[in-house]
């Protein structure tokens, strides 16, 4: 959500709102421009170039791919036009980016998010890389690089645990306890608020971050199966099951943050910074607003508390990384620089600025992980359960253009119509 973070701030689907993906035809004219840079294209063409589409406008992501390109020119000695664009506004404009005249590589989701483009046949497929990087990746994560047709399109950077993030040093001073279950965190809850502080920080300005509380909910409440099910429309919204997990969420309304559709994630990033919040959920990409390095240290973790069914076995862990458009498919030196995300140098380059992520390479060195970094691969390692996100794991037309706003209007006065959004879950689902 990462996103990207996801992740991912933006106002991030409201340029696609009103438009499904995929209702743009092939002659559309892109939103998003491809560098003007040529790339070329076998390996025997002397000094190869390729473009480089990125999301990673948040200064920290965005310096950290600088390292990664900087440290794949420095190996190979190619030419890398990088084209950076704004991360919301990456993610709603994809589909025209992706039919128009899109960069050989770029930024981007596994899972369902990188499955729908590739039934589309709009990216290019990478199994000749992984003939070369498979052998450094799980069995988890090649799955999620492989399309329906049993193909890799994606190659891994790295992922993070969602989970409620606080400082430790406001709660040793204020006597707050870790919650195990959802009565504990609500119990917590009340006493942060009767300390005049907002217990949970929260902000959906941008409409994604509100689905990493809807998915925990739904995991806790449901199982993680019901959640896929759910993504693929293989379960009725307009049920007792979902409004359980609406209902759940109405209890921590009152002590979430009152102006969080007013607030990026980021903003509200930096309140509890400074104290003015005492946790909030998000992926681990929240350490990217601290640079303060007192304040950056005096944050932890706690995965969300158990609810009803498998405890706390499933995670929310959305994975990032490269993807080939179907131009980049021809480009020797895309396909080069995707094997080299593919290594732990590469990956170790990208993590040398940008520590609030785990790098997914086996070869990766490990060594300088931080006490709180080895607690997040932690949580992922010993995860039954791993999600991507709901708009990575669902339609993303159902993810921006239904459930989104269904949740805005949700956080605003409480109400929640499911027989509506089945509606509009039947009719997206029986397009495709």
């Amino acid at each position: 959500m990462q996103e990207l973070n996801q992740g991912a701030g933006f106002d991030r689907r409201t340029l696609l709102k009103g438009v499904g993906v995929g209702a743009l035809g092939l002659g559309a004219v892109p939103l998003l421009a491809a560098c003007t840079g040529t790339s070329s294209g076998g390996s025997d063409s002397g000094s190869k170039s390729l473009s480089f589409g990125s999301n990673a406008s948040d200064p920290v992501p965005k310096k950290a791919y600088a390292a990664f390109v900087s440290a794949y020119k420095k190996k190979s000695g190619d030419k890398v036009s990088v084209n950076t664009v704004d991360h919301n506004s990456f993610q709603n404009k994809i589909n025209n980016y992706l039919q128009g005249s899109p960069d050989d590589a770029f930024t981007w989701f596994a899972g369902y998010r990188m499955q729908y483009y590739a039934k589309k046949g709009l990216v290019a497929d990478v199994d000749d890389v992984w003939d070369k990087i498979g052998d450094n990746f799980s069995s988890a994560l090649k799955k999620a690089s492989t399309g329906e047709d049993g193909k890799q399109y994606f190659v891994p950077n790295y992922n993070y645990p969602w989970g409620f993030f606080y400082r430790k040093s406001f709660w040793q001073e204020k006597g707050y306890q870790v919650p195990e279950t959802l009565d504990d965190l609500e119990s917590l809850c009340k006493k942060m608020q009767a300390d005049g502080i907002i217990p949970i920080e929260f902000a959906d300005k941008d409409a994604w971050p509100a689905c990493g509380t809807f998915d925990y909910i739904n995991m806790r409440t449901n199982g993680y199966q019901f959640h896929v099910d759910l993504c693929a429309h293989k379960e009725s919204w307009n049920s007792k099951k979902v409004q359980n997990v609406f209902d759940t969420w109405k209890i921590l309304l009152p002590y979430q943050d009152p102006d969080a559709l007013g607030l990026t994630w980021q903003d509200a990033a930096q309140k509890l910074g400074d104290k003015k919040s005492g946790m909030m959920l998000l992926g681990s990409f929240i350490t990217q607003q601290f640079t303060d390095a007192t304040v950056l240290a005096d944050i932890d973790f706690f995965p969300f508390p158990s609810i009803a069914v498998e405890g706390r076995d499933a995670v929310e862990a959305p994975i990032d990384g490269l993807m080939l458009s179907k131009r980049g498919g021809d480009n020797q030196a895309a396909r080069e620089m995707l094997q080299f995300m593919g290594t732990g140098k590469g990956q170790e380059a990208y993590y040398s600025v940008d520590k609030s992520n785990i790098m997914t390479a086996k070869d990766a060195d490990t060594s300088d992980y931080s006490a709180f970094t080895k607690k997040l691969a932690g949580v992922i390692a010993d995860a039954k359960y791993i999600s991507q996100f709901f708009d990575r794991d669902a339609l993303p037309a159902m993810a921006s253009n239904v459930l989104e706003p269904a949740m805005q209007t949700f956080i605003k006065n409480g109400s929640i119509d499911l027989a509506n959004i089945e509606s509009q879950a039947k009719t997206l689902y029986a397009a495709e």
